[in-house]
């Protein structure tokens, strides 16, 4: 296959999904660092694929020097997770460059975020073990992985949501299990073990999503017998009426995450993380899908009526 070539004109800009769902630190840092490493790859034509694999490795890695009581460790953790999440930015950014978006890479980018934060959540739960705490530290870690899952399973759903409608997003940001689910019974083990494992992963992530959401699933559904059509009259109602929220959801991203763990460690007090995570986060994921699905529900009137 011949090497990507990317137009010299073409901007950082050009590679985001849409300004107003992008956060401060990812249009001023990430996003930028993300461009020059997406161009980097195109040159020596890694798939994006390849670079989340990439990423992934580095974040685990970040994770295990998490478990040792040793701040500068510690530090040389927090630039490698750093790291891997530029590269997180970058896999996006190289496939809308070189027009290799597709619902096998939005499944392998999943599976590399949650292998990044297994690993730290295992390793501090580890490390918090190991000096002492109680064992049910190990159960406060995975109720703080599963609220980690599902917060971030719901602000993706928003997110893919608002773009489809607002953006002209890809019809696969309107998946749903229904259409995911008669595709994986059409792939056999046998032949097709990989695509039908990541469609497994894929199909359950999207479940998770439609069991958060009801009434943003209804309001979906109404509108995959029209894919390309949109009525613009429902693109500004949805508009004006879901970005009063994106910086609060955006608070449940990873960079909100990192930015926790970053303090926590510094302070050599790590399991508090873990209760920020189940206890702060989780009120906010509550009162968002609240909000969420007040609107949904709304914008399911117009829905009927168009």
């Amino acid at each position: 296959m011949p090497v990507q070539i990317i137009e010299p004109s073409t901007s950082p800009e050009a590679t985001y999904k849409a300004r107003e769902v992008e956060g401060i630190l990812d249009l001023y840092f990430y996003r930028k660092i993300g461009f020059w490493l997406a161009q980097f790859f195109a040159r020596l034509n890694v798939t994006p694929a390849g670079v989340s694999l990439f990423g992934a490795l580095c974040g685990v890695i970040a994770g295990h020097l998490y478990f040792y009581r040793n701040l500068s460790t510690n530090i040389i953790g927090m630039a490698l997770h750093v790291f891997a999440n530029a590269l997180d930015n970058a896999d996006g950014q190289l496939a809308r460059l070189t027009g290799r978006e597709s619902r096998e890479g939005r499944v392998i980018d999943s599976l590399a975020d949650h292998l990044i934060f297994l690993s730290i959540y295992f390793h501090l739960a580890l490390r918090c073990s190991i000096e002492g705490a109680s064992p049910l530290v190990w159960l406060l870690a995975v109720t703080a992985g599963i609220s980690h899952g599902l917060q971030g399973a719901a602000a993706d759903y928003y997110r893919t949501t608002y773009l489809y409608f607002v953006k002209g997003g890809l019809p696969v940001d309107l998946d749903s299990s229904m259409i995911l689910r008669s595709s994986y019974r059409k792939l056999r083990w046998r032949d097709q073990p990989w695509p039908k494992f990541l469609l497994a992963l894929y199909l359950n992530f999207t479940r998770q999503q439609e069991m958060l959401s009801p009434h943003l699933t209804r309001l979906r559904v109404s509108y995959q017998s029209f894919p390309h059509q949109i009525p613009e009259s429902f693109s500004t109602r949805y508009r004006i009426s879901a970005r009063p929220m994106f910086k609060l959801w955006g608070l449940l991203m990873t960079n909100t995450r990192m930015l926790i763990l970053f303090i926590f460690l510094f302070l050599g007090q790590p399991i508090w993380y873990f209760w920020v995570e189940v206890t702060v986060l989780n009120m906010l994921l509550a009162y968002l899908i609240h909000r969420q699905e007040t609107m949904s529900q709304s914008l399911m009137e117009l829905a009927t009526t168009r």
